[in-house]
């Protein structure tokens, strides 16, 4: 199939018949949690690949799979969620990940890796209110302070609403901010 979906983190996955219904959509590696007695062994290989490459969790729409869903996410909370409603998991009175049609499975993961885009994109993103708390903004000699500010960061005076879209094109979080801020005050 042409158009499979090609992942890079490990998925989770309750059993063999998910794994084999998965792989006819998406090119993955996954590891079965054979339901809710995981072995300590399944949870080392989740454990490494969660530190590795990461890991998104897709098990069943029932009240088994959230609570392996639930146990997992316990344990890594940075965890991708993947989700197939109840319909598309739904066939002959069976609810499961191995029921979905390809078109369903590559949905929910575009919809998963959509949100943790979206998510991602907006992690440690500055505010004009974190402007505002150091005095960057809003404050006599503002204007000033963003101007050394930008030299000892190395990204170019601006406004405090163009210094602001500079400091989170650069991805500048608060914690360098803050050294970056620490440093100038002690020239």
């Amino acid at each position: 199939m042409a158009d499979r979906l090609k992942l890079e983190k490990t998925v989770i996955v309750e059993g063999r018949d998910d794994t084999s219904n998965l792989k006819r959509a998406v090119d993955c590696y996954t590891i079965e949690t054979h339901g809710f007695g995981i072995s300590r062994q399944t949870w080392q290989e989740i454990e490494k690949a969660y530190r590795g490459r990461g890991i998104m969790i897709f098990t069943d729409p029932d009240h088994s799979g959230e609570e392996i869903r639930r146990r997992i996410t316990a344990k890594y909370p940075d965890a991708v969620q993947v989700h197939l409603t109840r319909e598309e998991a739904l066939k002959d009175g069976d609810i499961g990940v191995e029921n979905a049609s390809c078109e369903a499975l590559i949905r929910a993961f575009e919809k998963a890796l959509a949100l943790e885009d979206q998510a991602s994109s907006q992690l440690g993103k500055l505010t004009e209110g974190d402007l505002f708390e150091r005095g960057l903004a809003g404050a006599p000699g503002s204007g000033r302070l963003r101007e050394k500010l930008a030299g000892e960061l190395g990204i170019g005076y601006g406004n405090s609403k163009s210094f602001l879209n500079k400091l989170n094109a650069f991805g500048i979080g608060k914690e360098e901010l803050d050294g970056a801020l620490l440093r100038i005050s002690e020239e």
